[in-house]
């Protein structure tokens, strides 16, 4: 089988696109990269991943801009002084499958005219990571259509946090995209949570 690429994206920050990926990787015991990494470089999305992936197999690939201003990736880059372009944002070379991690949400400037969806390409997998907040049904519409009107399938939305099934039914009612699990509001994430986790969405990758 052919390997694939799976591209995490989120409806915004702190929705839980890092456990997703990180569960994700788990799962297919993939390889994993982050494309832009702005602040927390000794406490990256990387290293989080590193921490909850148990699996030998996975190769956690370099980051092609590491900016130390936890801002959005445009500002932080200004301000250090860093061209960043998406021609310089190189995927790595793996003979694996491969889990990218998005920053933010799809439309985060990463320059004055691209945003990370500008990094996904046609074949990705690009899994939505949803969480309920006041606001969050709109974004989340919002996040599928802008992936559509680029001409880019969405593979499946997983949602995170405490449950709302309202919310989670009308999302996928209005969307049309699969539904590929949920993860709960857990009291911690450790190597064995994201192991049962990996196990349960493994099935449906």
């Amino acid at each position: 089988m052919k390997n694939q690429t799976y591209f995490i994206t989120g409806i915004s920050t702190e929705v839980g696109k890092t456990i997703v990926s990180a569960i994700v990787t788990q799962a297919l015991q993939a390889d994993y990269w982050k494309p832009v990494q702005a602040g927390e470089l000794e406490h990256s999305d990387t290293h989080k991943v590193q921490q909850l992936v148990s699996n030998t197999k996975t190769k956690f690939h370099a980051s092609s801009f590491n900016l130390e201003t936890p801002m959005s990736p445009h500002a932080a880059a200004k301000i250090e002084g860093v061209h960043l372009l998406v021609k310089k944002i190189k995927r790595p070379k793996s003979q694996n499958n491969l889990v990218i991690e998005g920053a933010g949400g799809l439309l985060v400037p990463l320059n004055d005219t691209q945003t990370v969806i500008d990094l996904i390409l046609p074949l990705d997998k690009v899994i939505v990571v949803s969480r309920h907040y006041l606001g969050s049904i709109n974004h989340t519409l919002l996040t599928i259509e802008a992936l559509k009107s680029r001409g880019i399938p969405v593979f499946g939305i997983i949602f995170s946090g405490a449950k709302h099934p309202s919310t989670e039914r009308i999302i996928a009612k209005m969307s049309g995209v699969a539904v590929l699990g949920r993860i709960d509001q857990e009291p911690y994430f450790d190597k064995n949570v994201v192991k049962q986790y990996a196990e349960d969405l493994r099935a449906v990758l």
